[in-house]
């Protein structure tokens, strides 16, 4: 079974682990692909960092940090060499291993390959058992539009995210570069290959938004001949993981299960949603998504250990598996 990811960083990260383990567990034969946002993507240092690639390679790789992005038993005696030198972001810390990567991603990217490439070239050490693809070669950053002392000024989507924690409201999101950018080398023939197509629980401004901005990928989405099936990122009215919240409220969308859904919006009304998956606490929002023309189904979505993860997972898969069998009987 083929299956495509849109993914963020921790919340995609997680979810794909969760899929690939329950595949393994069940002997299933599950053939991942994962369209990685590079929207946060960014120079510092003299280095290309991608924060949402690296944390899902990193999480399939059973490297990741605890605290959820960077590598683990990290050590920042570089970053701080470079702080001492006035260089860098003093709010943003790259560990010694971590930094490892940005270097071989730089090198490589200066040696002539792109994007996708390189990340082809760093999986080869983690195995990840998904192929990740970035979802442009080309660079294309999120900046964000916000007002601080009065005056209206454009800052990094990290800076904002990280050092002001989206306590600055957002006047609203600039995907620079993303008008220009082409899907990356086999994301749209993955899609159009695809048995399911999932929007795991990732930021749906920031991160599967950008994804779904790069021109070709919305139409590939809305054309696959696989169900489209999504994992809800709010529970009970907040975001799992982040400021997702600070996100919608930017693009004036409430933040709830159902809003998520109707931002999306249901294919057959020219959105991109065939499933939607909801936490028990916000069961009361399967009723208006069904009738917005989006099947929906309500269980815990928690991501709180293998168990839990691994049943979303598979309630995703049982979900696109029951829309393909209603598409085929009619």
């Amino acid at each position: 079974m083929k299956i495509v990811l849109l993914a963020g960083g921790v919340g995609g990260a997680r979810f794909t682990r969760g899929l690939r383990d329950l595949g393994r567990a069940e002997g299933l034969d599950l053939d991942l692909t994962v369209v990685v946002n590079t929207g946060d993507d960014l120079w510092l240092d003299a280095l290309r960092v991608c924060p949402d690639l690296d944390t899902v390679m990193y999480t399939l790789g059973g490297v990741i940090g605890d605290q959820g992005w960077g590598r683990a038993g990290e050590s920042t005696r570089v970053t701080a060499e470079l702080h001492a030198y006035g260089l860098g972001w003093d709010w943003f810390t790259l560990g010694d291993l971590d930094l490892g990567t940005h270097v071989a991603r730089t090198e490589l990217l200066r040696s002539g390959l792109p994007l996708s490439a390189v990340t082809a070239r760093l999986c080869e050490r983690w195995q990840p058992g998904a192929t990740l693809l970035p979802m442009s070669d080309d660079e294309v950053e999120t900046w964000v539009e916000v007002e601080a002392d009065g005056e209206v000024t454009t800052i990094h989507f990290e800076e904002w995210w990280v050092r002001h924690r989206a306590a600055l409201p957002a006047r609203r999101f600039l995907q620079r570069g993303v008008g220009g950018s082409r899907p990356a080398p086999g994301v749209l023939e993955a899609i159009g290959a695809a048995d399911l197509v999932v929007l795991p629980p990732s930021n749906p401004v920031v991160s599967v938004g950008t994804i779904l901005g790069v021109p070709g990928i919305r139409d590939a989405v809305r054309a696959a001949r696989a169900p489209v099936v999504g994992v809800s990122p709010i529970i009970g009215g907040a975001p799992v993981r982040g400021m997702a919240d600070a996100c919608l409220t930017a693009i004036g969308v409430e933040t709830s299960a159902r809003a998520v859904a109707e931002h999306y919006g249901a294919r057959s009304a020219g959105g991109v949603l065939d499933g939607w998956l909801v936490d028990d606490a916000d069961a009361d929002a399967v009723a208006p998504v069904r009738a917005a023309g989006v099947e929906a189904r309500a269980l815990p979505l928690l991501m709180a250990d293998e168990a839990t993860t691994a049943a979303i997972a598979r309630a995703a898969l049982d979900l696109g598996r029951e829309l393909a069998a209603s598409r085929t009987r009619h």
